[in-house]
């Protein structure tokens, strides 16, 4: 009988992660919740454990603190049993970039890029020595939109975006899959955080639908995972798109309109 790998899930404790935990719980895996919030998280465990009869450890992290962030990518460097990575934790923004402090920017940044990287890199030589393994990136579909008006927020999601796909690139050839997973509006305790009253939002996603098409997503080796999106050959088009700008690049002159007129 084969073993299933151990989830490690950042964002643990409500939400997206809560029902990752939920789901993969269900799916046999062993865990490990990653949170803040250490009560939330043994409530969590209990449950769990008691519906679904698999390992769980909790581990308390704030990602932002470099102490903590560290034992989280130590215990994913060393940890064999670990084959699975939910990289979800994160956190949105209220306001425009003028009503942004530098120290508000730099915590936005530090979970949404800084700890998400770290995370992916402590665990991917080992997956890669393994040949197998999974890391799942939490994104959304704001990474895509600079006209939603979240600027900090949208730039680290189209950086988790870009890093997915440079990592499938990479990886993908050794055994191992990276999925990006671009959420849009979803009814989640992020946005209280935040200072955002969700219920002002229009067409926001259940959570248990969210992770739910995440999952279909994810079992069928999708490399970008976009759960609202209902025209799948949107995704196509634009990729698409993509590749035929960059066979239209050439380096070595600058394109005809950017050359002085005599």
């Amino acid at each position: 009988m084969t073993t299933l790998p151990s989830a490690l899930i950042t964002g643990a404790s409500s939400g997206i992660g809560a029902t990752y935990a939920e789901r993969f719980a269900q799916r046999g895996h062993d865990l490990v919740l990653v949170a803040r919030d250490e009560r939330r998280l043994d409530a969590l465990a209990a449950r769990l454990l008691k519906t679904h009869n698999v390992k769980i450890e909790v581990l308390r992290a704030d990602l932002t603190q470099q102490s903590d962030l560290a034992a989280v990518e130590a215990r994913l460097r060393d940890d064999p049993r670990i084959g699975v990575l939910i990289n979800n934790a994160g956190m949105a923004q209220s306001g425009g970039f003028v009503q942004q402090g530098a120290q508000d920017i730099e915590r936005l940044i530090t979970l949404n890029v800084t700890a998400l990287t770290r995370l992916a890199a402590a665990i991917a030589p080992r997956l890669v020595q393994a040949g197998a393994g999974a890391i799942v990136n939490i994104g959304s579909v704001v990474g895509l939109a600079p006209e939603f008006g979240m600027t900090v927020y949208g730039a680290t999601k189209a950086f988790v975006l870009f890093l997915s796909q440079g990592l499938n690139l990479e990886l993908s050839p050794k055994g191992i899959y990276v999925q990006a997973v671009l959420p849009a509006a979803t009814r989640t305790e992020i946005w209280e955080r935040a200072g955002i009253d969700v219920n002002t939002l229009s067409e926001v996603m259940d959570v248990n639908e969210l992770v739910d098409a995440a999952l279909v997503g994810y079992d069928r080796r999708e490399l970008v995972t976009i759960p609202p999106l209902h025209v799948a050959e949107r995704w196509d088009a634009l990729d698409g798109a993509r590749q035929g700008l960059l066979s239209d690049i050439r380096q070595a002159h600058a394109a005809d309109r950017y050359r002085a007129q005599a």
